[in-house]
């Protein structure tokens, strides 16, 4: 599933892309055939889409496959061997914690000077420099130096020859004409490593940029076991992918106007990679409700009743397709859409118009029907009343007004049992409206269940 942290650096780079007229590069790394299957890779190309992120762009270019770039990877390992800047290793893990006395100092460079040549098992390590530094120039994060003495000679092909991540990813970089690397801060402790070798391979490395990592309430990096961090799941509960979009580009970054919510056109041209945050980014549920809530509300009710189709369809829907009303739905749809922040929400709010009977909501029922010698006085004086009315929203209030004087009620305490006894609910749509869509047989119906369940109570 695509992390909503992908999502994040996907649009900043998208972003940054477009901007300068350049390209962004989609490159799936799929050198660890335990981690990749195809459908994964449709996943992230399905993902990316979703955000406005696709092939049909031109500033949309791939997706290329590092496996198809295998040769190259080789044919830069043996460079760097054949220059000195690399050398075979045949230490074990085990063997180098036995002369450092431990298993985290990293690397001692016992194999540097042997002269090993090339044999199965034996790896290859990258030569790091003894002296200075290495001066990352990161548009977020400045220019942090990191000591080449605390750099250890890291491995850039394993030993039965395929090359590392490291290794790949900036020959592809290179092969490809990436010039500017936009991704998570994860990433910042591997840049040195990565610089060292673009220097070694005679290139110019590209402009970097470390996001800030993502946290949840608690101030924890966001994590797939923990947290909900798929952008699918979120797309899937209701979440538009135009308010998405708006929040993830948000997440670290805001423009200076203080105005968020705004189309992604406008915050592209806005966005500028080198005013992102460099401290964590705390992604906040509630906030993204209320960004979606202000979406649906912009949406025009023709779009927000095909928004809502997929929630209304049998496969997803509580009831049969048969009892569906598309007319019935339309007619509620506009006091639907000021009333809900999930696309989801849909089904709670119409379920009572299509389902034979209401759900019954236990704790709505116990807090409506309370006083049950009031309650079951009220609904049979409202269910006699309401028989004989004008069956629309405002003779039907007239009438319920005229119940809750008789029983020295206001309006409010009057509707709550006939909004649970209808809807099984005792927040929802607007009452009136509701009972002229249902319907004048169906509502009496369920006032006479509702008195008949207090009855035997």
């Amino acid at each position: 599933m695509f992390h909503v942290g992908g999502a994040r650096s996907a649009l900043y780079n998208w972003a940054t892309a477009r901007q300068q007229g350049g390209v962004f590069v989609l490159r799936i790394e799929d050198t660890d055939a335990a981690r990749n299957k195809p459908e994964w890779t449709d996943g992230i190309i399905s993902a990316l889409a979703a955000i406005g992120i696709h092939e049909g762009d031109p500033a949309f270019e791939g997706p290329y496959f590092q496996s198809a770039n295998a040769g190259t990877h080789r044919a830069a390992a043996e460079k760097l061997y054949a220059a000195g800047r690399a050398y075979y290793c045949d230490c074990t893990r085990e063997q180098t914690a036995e002369r450092t006395g431990s298993a985290q100092t990293g690397y001692d460079g016992f194999c540097r000077e042997r002269g090993l040549e090339y044999a199965e098992g034996r790896a290859l390590r990258f030569r790091t420099p003894d002296e200075g530094a290495t001066v990352v120039v990161d548009l977020i994060r400045g220019e942090p130096a990191f000591p080449n003495s605390a750099i250890e000679d890291f491995v850039i092909a394993r030993g039965d020859g395929s090359p590392v991540f490291l290794l790949a990813n900036v020959v592809d970089d290179l092969e490809q004409g990436v010039t500017e690397v936009i991704r998570g801060e994860e990433h910042l402790s591997n840049t040195p490593k990565q610089q060292l070798l673009w220097e070694a391979l005679g290139a110019t490395p590209p402009v970097w940029a470390h996001l800030p990592v993502i946290v949840n309430e608690k101030r924890q990096k966001l994590s797939k076991r923990r947290d909900k961090v798929a952008l699918e799941d979120y797309l899937a509960e209701g979440y538009l992918p135009e308010a998405m979009v708006n929040y993830l580009m948000l997440l670290g970054w805001g423009p200076k106007d203080d105005v968020e919510i705004r189309p992604y056109a406008e915050l592209e041209q806005l966005f500028s990679i080198s005013e992102v945050n460099a401290g964590s980014a705390f992604f906040d549920v509630a906030k993204l409700r209320s960004f979606n809530g202000e979406y649906i509300r912009a949406l025009s009710v023709d779009e927000f009743i095909a928004a809502c189709a997929p929630y209304l369809a049998a496969d997803r829907a509580p009831w049969a397709a048969e009892d569906f009303d598309a007319k019935a739905f339309a007619e509620l749809a506009p006091l639907a859409q000021s009333r809900i922040a999930l696309l989801s929400e849909i089904v709670e709010q119409v379920d009572f118009l299509f389902l034979p009977e209401p759900v019954q909501h236990e704790q709505s029922w116990a807090k409506a029907m309370k006083d049950k010698d009031g309650a079951l006085a009220l609904l049979r004086t409202a269910r006699e009343k309401l028989a004989a009315a004008d069956w629309k929203a405002e003779p039907l209030k007239a009438e319920l007004e005229a119940v809750a004087a008789e029983h020295g009620l206001k309006l409010g305490k009057a509707q709550a049992p006939i909004r649970v006894a209808v809807t099984g609910r005792t927040v929802g749509l607007p009452l009136f409206e509701s009972l002229e869509v249902l319907g004048r047989e169906r509502t009496l119906a369920r006032l006479d269940a509702a008195a008949e369940r207090l009855v035997a109570a």
